[in-house]
């Protein structure tokens, strides 16, 4: 029988799965109440800042957003305070959406790397208000799970995929909740499969398993009775309500991790997108977060974002690729002085 993305090297493994194999360099971040006169020039946001103060230096290279790859406090501490400033404004109906993306980057770069720091996670939860530690949970689970799927070395090439600008965030909810109505599927878990796949379909290329689009499907699943239904497999309309009725089939409508499993035999890709798909349960405006996360793919010179509007027709060396784009390196920890 045909699956629906049975395969050992998905795209989810990339996008939000493979291990982060550096530590970036962090500089302290003062508390959002401290006086500007006394923050260290070292940490005064550069181009494109917003009113919450973000950890930076100069001299790091910039992407063509121009922003440069987000820092993570070296203090528990201050990554605590910068994650409660960032974790309300994203769900503030009333912050200044120009702000969104850059704050949304910063947030999903915190809990990659405390991902892999499990006593460093741990002080900076201890730290947080109740009612932050349940979402600072749900973030640093899915991305543990999804580390749980991956073992062996990271790639020294970047695949042959393009970077694009998603659909906007509006035609996207529209899809999802016009599939979850149509289905029974919830929204949410639309909306997390398609983040984990393609980055909200960021990534546009076809993988090593020949699945395509922004749900990635195999062809052959697509043109099974019932799942494309003749639309087209690169539209986000028609590939998200393809998604539904897929796991409609695979018997999601009674255990959506049964349904999950068709989509990836894995345990561990379901209980991700049930963590992300938690969080939009809880507090819809998460979602507007979650939309402007960034690509990231774990390769042997660590954690490259690959920023939208990035392009390649073949494999690319990871070397080559970092003399053309300097600012896809996390930033090297700083030598004592």
């Amino acid at each position: 029988m045909t699956r629906f993305l049975i395969r050992r090297h998905r795209w989810t493994t990339v996008l939000l799965g493979l291990p982060i194999l550096f530590t970036p360099l962090t500089v302290a971040c003062r508390p959002l109440n401290t006086p500007t006169s006394k923050r260290p020039e070292a940490v005064k946001p550069t181009v494109a800042g917003t009113s919450i103060e973000l950890p930076t230096r100069s001299g790091l290279p910039v992407a063509p957003n121009g922003r440069h790859y987000p820092l993570v406090p070296v203090e528990a501490n201050s990554t605590a305070t910068l994650l409660v400033g960032i974790e309300t404004a994203l769900v503030d109906p009333n912050h200044d959406p120009a702000e969104i993306a850059q704050l949304a980057h910063q947030q999903q770069v915190i809990y990659r790397v405390l991902s892999h720091q499990p006593a460093v996670a741990a002080a900076v939860r201890d730290q947080l208000p109740s009612q932050l530690q349940w979402v600072f949970d749900q973030h640093i689970a899915a991305r543990r799970s999804f580390l749980a799927m991956h073992r062996g070395p990271a790639s020294t090439t970047l695949p042959a995929w393009r970077i694009q600008k998603p659909a906007s965030q509006d035609v996207l909810l529209k899809a999802y909740r016009s599939a979850a109505t149509a289905t029974g599927i919830p929204w949410e878990v639309l909306a997390a499969v398609n983040l984990v796949e393609t980055g909200m379909g960021r990534i546009d290329g076809v993988s090593v398993a020949n699945a395509q689009g922004p749900m990635q499907f195999l062809p052959t699943t697509w043109a099974e009775p019932g799942i494309g239904r003749d639309g087209d497999i690169r539209d986000p309309w028609d590939a998200i309500h393809a998604a539904a009725r897929y796991l409609v089939r695979r018997g999601g409508l009674k255990d959506i991790r049964r349904g999950l499993w068709g989509y990836n035999n894995s345990d561990h890709y379901g209980k991700a997108v049930m963590h992300y798909a938690a969080l939009l349960q809880r507090e819809p405006l998460t979602y507007r977060g979650l939309y402007n996360w960034q690509i990231h793919y774990a390769a042997s010179a660590g954690d490259l974002w690959l920023h939208e509007g990035y392009a390649a027709s073949s494999p690319v060396p990871v070397s080559v690729h970092l003399k053309r784009y300097p600012h896809s390196a996390p930033p090297q920890r700083a030598k004592p002085n």
